[in-house]
């Protein structure tokens, strides 16, 4: 077990210093004093981190005000984090539900700062080309009611590919994670007795199948990347910048998508003009628009209604706006959604009610 999280924290520092080096950093190093003396910590998803500690080391060489640092812990302990609250904002892939809101005595303000996608990453090697998943194959694949790969539903949907009669290995989340709530829940949409009967939909699941699990999007991605004949569901930008082969899957509407940042864009852009909740908890577990990718999310940072230091709420509604506006293109550059206009005009009408 050390020596595996050893690994996993070696790719995660790779990964980061790969996505600093492609924005033209000069320095992975990011100033810890402000001259005022205000920090403001904050910890939670992994999905978004490398984008936050992009964003962290731009915003804090722009401005001398507050120092700010960000923990990827996951989306779970982010939220209990900022219940209890340890840190001055939390962060996570599943917008909290109403019963942790309400435990919140300073009120809490669920704020999108950015989205992704869900891939279904996997390891065969030898196989070139495109690997199509049918939408009832890939919920029985984790279901444990397919378990090898040349199975003939499978073949039947990639009848030029050659698959190999070997078993197939899921990669799961073990940690409480946004990312494996975004995809079960996609899951129980797709096929309601996953939800109904099990295995359900949930932040953190006890998966049927043996499957093997990773701590954090990079352990997920890292198990896939040594593990032949794995499959596992991971968040795109680490699939991506791994260089993980990720399935193209089919949507609601019976088309096969490719992950990409287009076709998230115009998932995205597509739900938000159809709904957008007054609280922001948008959620698309299975969209309807003939090009759309099946499974595209929001990621929130969680701020409180309320600060005791005005200062704080100051820099964080300070930094909170810029990530909505300049620090969407930089999202862009390292793979993630960026939010379309109608989401980042009602995000800063949230951010301007906090005090």
């Amino acid at each position: 077990m050390t020596r595996f999280l050893g690994v996993t924290r070696a790719v995660s520092a790779v990964v980061v210093s790969i996505l600093l080096t492609a924005c033209g950093a000069e320095s992975t190093e990011t100033p810890t004093d402000s001259p005022t003396g205000l920090q403001v910590t904050g910890a939670g998803a992994t999905f978004p981190e490398p984008l936050y500690q992009e964003w962290i080391r731009r915003y804090n060489a722009e401005q001398s005000d507050a120092r700010f640092s960000y923990e990827g812990v996951g989306s779970g302990e982010g939220v209990k984090r900022f219940i209890a609250e340890s840190v001055d904002f939390g962060a996570s892939d599943s917008a909290m539900t109403d019963e942790q809101i309400a435990q919140v005595a300073r009120g809490a303000k669920l704020i999108p700062v950015t989205a992704g996608m869900v891939a279904l990453a996997y390891n065969l090697p030898g196989i070139e080309g495109e690997l199509r998943l049918p939408r009832d194959v890939y919920v029985d694949i984790f279901k444990g009611k397919i378990w090898k790969w040349d199975d003939p539903r499978i073949v039947a949907a990639n009848p030029d590919l050659g698959l190999p009669s070997k078993l197939i290995q899921s990669v799961v989340r073990r940690d409480s994670s946004g990312t494996t709530f975004v995809f079960t829940n996609h899951l129980g949409t797709v096929k309601p007795a996953w939800r109904n009967e099990g295995p359900g939909v949930g932040t953190l699941l006890d998966w049927p199948g043996g499957a093997m699990t990773g701590t954090g999007n990079e352990g997920v991605a890292h198990k896939i990347k040594i593990s032949h004949g794995s499959i596992g569901y991971v968040e795109y930008f680490f699939a991506k910048r791994l260089g993980l082969p990720m399935a193209t899957l089919e949507n609601q509407a019976g088309n096969f998508v490719t992950p990409d940042a287009a076709s998230g864009r115009r998932t995205l852009e597509a739900a938000a003009a159809a709904r957008l909740p007054e609280d922001l908890r948008l959620f698309v577990p299975d969209p309807e628009a003939p090009d759309a990718y099946p499974i595209v999310s929001l990621s929130w940072l969680l701020l409180y209604g309320q600060y005791p230091e005005s200062e704080k709420a100051t820099a964080l509604k300070a930094a909170v706006t810029w990530a909505l506006n300049a620090g969407q293109p930089v999202a862009e550059a390292l793979g993630y959604i960026p939010l379309p206009p109608n989401i980042v005009a009602a995000a800063t009408r949230a951010i301007e009610t906090i005090r």
